[in-house]
């Protein structure tokens, strides 16, 4: 078994707890079926958001999904000029027999702009 990374974002209309928490269990949960995860396996999961969001953090929606035993942090993203705003980023690190290269990052809404390479069920 190694670990693999999964990489997603999302956005938010406003910058509500409501939005935030929803979005993000909204992310998680595509994350999930779209990588077939088992929430036990789930090492830890990196959140950031832009400065625009501030009224929830992120990592109270994976508690509210289950993820009771796995570490997760909430930072700020990175300020760059004319970058995307009300956006939510993820990374899960997973232990997995999947490889890498066969994983499916999970980008929604105008988050979807970051990385227009990858395609996927929602």
């Amino acid at each position: 078994m190694s670990t693999v990374a999964i990489r997603g974002a999302t956005t938010v209309e406003d910058n509500t707890a409501d939005n935030i928490l929803e979005a993000t269990r909204d992310l998680l949960s595509v994350i999930e079926k779209n990588n077939n995860i088992d929430r036990d396996k789930v090492i830890s999961i990196i959140f950031t958001c832009t400065s625009d969001l501030d009224k929830a953090y992120p990592a109270k929606a994976a508690r509210q999904l289950g993820y009771l035993n796995a570490a997760l942090m909430c930072f700020n993203e990175m300020y760059v000029v004319g970058s995307l705003r009300k956006c939510i980023r993820v990374m899960v690190l997973y232990n997995s027999d999947m490889e890498q290269k066969d994983v499916k990052h999970i980008y929604l809404k105008d988050a979807k702009a970051l990385r227009p390479d990858l395609s996927y069920k929602a």
